[in-house]
């Protein structure tokens, strides 16, 4: 284990492995090149009127090759599962037992997916009368999963990333849609600065193919209908497009890197999260402003990588935030990959640290006018996480020479 440092002089974190896989497609080269091709995957007719950004072709056999493994995940797990494979082939440690086995595992996870068969078979039979006293007790005993529960259980994710890749170091599991994202980085650099943790593999996974999420989100009116648009041109059609995908990070301290002759996409330098009174009107904004300001040294040379939703009143609050920087290249991830929810705040960290590897920002998603041309290379970049209804995030993220 690397000695605890002194508080003056935290631990230097660099992001050694990215692991996506989303709807548009699988792997960094294939990523860099849609993103730079400007190629969006919406689909607006298999769940009309919402429009969804489902998963490009997976073979899932290539990270989870027993079929028993992927038949008792659902499609949230196994896209999860892919992805953390993914990272651990892209940071070198695939197979590595010794480092496997102490690895620190965070995951930001959703509520689990349910089981719709059961979920309509119950609701039909209240409906039409069919339902005896006793009828809903002696359903949930006999159709509950095995797991004791109508939905398959958050921390599943990260059951199953140790069962079939052996990570088997300490696990931690988030709850709390977009927020649990930030966190999740959060505490992985906090203990790896700390000394406490030599390396981690954190993300999520979302599976936004699902029509009980499109029934929960249309509750809070939530859901973007009809046609796809940037998510800068929403203001008067607001909402978010649900999208299915997995991101993950291994991050590491930078001895530990060296010492495996681990070679860094990029250093993170540091998380700060926060959450505004989201019924004031101008609270996320002036919350983003202060985040800014604790981040910490952020060149001329810099950009934004951003999660904004779509959604309003928040995505119109960022909007005010990035205004009073004008100067400043921004990317709305929300844009090409849809929303993630748990996994857009790593996604956003996974397509800065590519883009700071590749030595360019990739290029703008829309004509607003939001999204500008970066003519030199950034030495930083900004990740911005604004939940949809909750909680901020910001992180920088610099480039290694």
């Amino acid at each position: 284990m690397t000695e605890i440092p002194s508080r003056s002089a935290p631990i230097e974190a660099w992001i050694t492995g990215i692991g996506l896989a989303t709807s548009l497609g699988e792997g960094l080269d294939a990523h860099w090149d849609a993103l730079n091709q400007r190629r969006i995957n919406a689909d607006e007719n298999s769940f009309a009127p919402y429009v969804v950004h489902p998963l490009a072709p997976v073979n899932f056999d290539a990270q989870i090759p027993k079929k028993g493994d992927q038949r008792q995940m659902e499609a949230w797990q196994r896209i999860g599962t892919y992805a953390a494979g993914l990272a651990l082939d892209s940071a070198g440690v695939k197979g590595n037992k010794d480092i496997l086995a102490r690895m620190d595992m965070i995951v930001a996870a959703g509520g689990g997916e349910r089981d719709l068969v059961v979920d309509a078979g119950i609701l039909n039979a209240e409906a039409k009368g069919n339902s005896a006293p006793g009828f809903l007790n002696e359903r949930l005993m006999n159709d509950l999963r095995p797991t004791l529960f109508l939905a398959q259980l958050s921390n599943l994710l990260a059951g199953n990333i140790a069962i079939v890749h052996g990570v088997t170091g300490s696990s931690r599991t988030f709850m709390g849609e977009e927020a649990a994202g930030v966190d999740a980085v959060r505490i992985a650099l906090a203990r790896i600065a700390a000394g406490q943790s030599d390396i981690a593999l954190v993300g999520a996974a979302h599976n936004g193919e699902r029509k009980d999420l499109l029934l929960l989100y249309e509750f809070g009116d939530f859901n973007l209908k009809e046609k796809h648009a940037p998510v800068w041109t929403r203001e008067h059609h607001s909402g978010f497009a649900l999208g299915s995908g997995g991101a993950f990070l291994v991050i590491e301290s930078r001895a530990h890197a060296e010492a495996r002759g681990a070679k860094p996409f990029a250093r993170l330098v540091n998380v700060v999260a926060d959450h505004a009174r989201r019924k004031r009107s101008g609270d996320t904004t002036s919350t983003l402003e202060s985040l800014w300001s604790r981040l910490g040294s952020r060149a001329d040379a810099a950009a934004i990588v951003t999660g904004a939703t779509g959604a309003e009143p928040v995505t119109s609050e960022e909007r005010a935030f990035l205004r009073a920087h004008p100067d400043i290249p921004v990317r709305a991830t929300g844009t090409m990959f849809g929303h993630i929810m748990e996994a857009q705040f790593p996604l956003g960290l996974a397509v800065a640290a590519l883009s700071l590897s590749r030595g360019s920002l990739f290029a703008p998603a829309d004509s607003s006018g939001q999204e500008i041309d970066m003519s030199k290379p950034p030495a930083q970049i900004v990740v911005i996480g604004a939940g949809h209804w909750r909680g901020e995030g910001m992180a920088l993220v610099e480039a290694i020479g």
